[in-house]
């Protein structure tokens, strides 16, 4: 795990408090490297929107805001649901099975919560690919990766890591039995009902 990766992680473990500064010096004695990877790690994870400037200079943790999850479930719902449709005439067996792959390695108990955004991402990616849309794809997958920031909330008190497997499933298994329609319409509820989920429990939480 690189040093981006294992400062997400701390992030989401709430071992780097939301709302605290961020130091270069601090972080290269804590990870055990250089400067000039923890510089450039700081520098990704601001454009990934994991941190925001800070002072002079400086980055920190933002807060979650229920804004922010709002704006990411509803803008997820509406591009995934257009890039899905694009791509379910093309989707053959090899993308399943990929599907399908990302699927198995999302029940494993011991890989971190970065590690499951990944995971969700990538298997959604899978079914998505087919469309040949790379803008579009890329658009969708800074959302998605921005949402990863979340993850500890909806695995953690929300517990919604079986019921959203349990989508995925079902989500292949219209793929299978070609229902288009009925895929877009689960794609939208297994988006929007998670994201929602979120935003009332950090509303409630502020």
């Amino acid at each position: 795990m690189d040093v981006s990766q294992r400062i997400k992680e701390d992030i989401l473990k709430n071992k780097l408090p939301r709302g605290t500064p961020l130091r270069q010096a601090v972080l290269s004695d804590l990870y055990g490297v250089s400067r000039i990877p923890i510089r450039d790690a700081l520098l990704s994870l601001k454009a990934e929107g994991w941190l925001v400037p800070h002072g002079k200079a400086g980055v920190m943790i933002p807060d979650l805001r229920w804004q922010e999850a709002e704006d990411l479930y509803l803008m997820r719902a509406e591009l995934e649901c257009i890039l899905f449709e694009m791509a379910f005439e093309q989707i053959h067996d090899k993308d399943v099975a990929k599907a399908r792959s990302y699927l198995s390695a999302l029940d494993h108990e011991n890989i971190s919560l970065v590690s499951r955004g990944e995971l969700n991402w990538q298997f959604h990616e899978a079914l998505y690919q087919p469309a040949n849309r790379p803008t579009l794809q890329r658009v969708v997958e800074g959302l998605n990766m921005q949402a990863v920031r979340y993850l500890g909330f909806q695995f953690g008190p929300l517990g919604y890591h079986e019921k959203s497997q349990d989508q995925h499933e079902e989500l292949i298994s219209l793929i299978e039995s070609n229902n288009k329609n009925a895929a877009l319409i689960l794609l939208r509820q297994h988006i929007e009902k998670a994201g929602s989920l979120l935003t009332e429990f950090l509303k409630n939480s502020g």
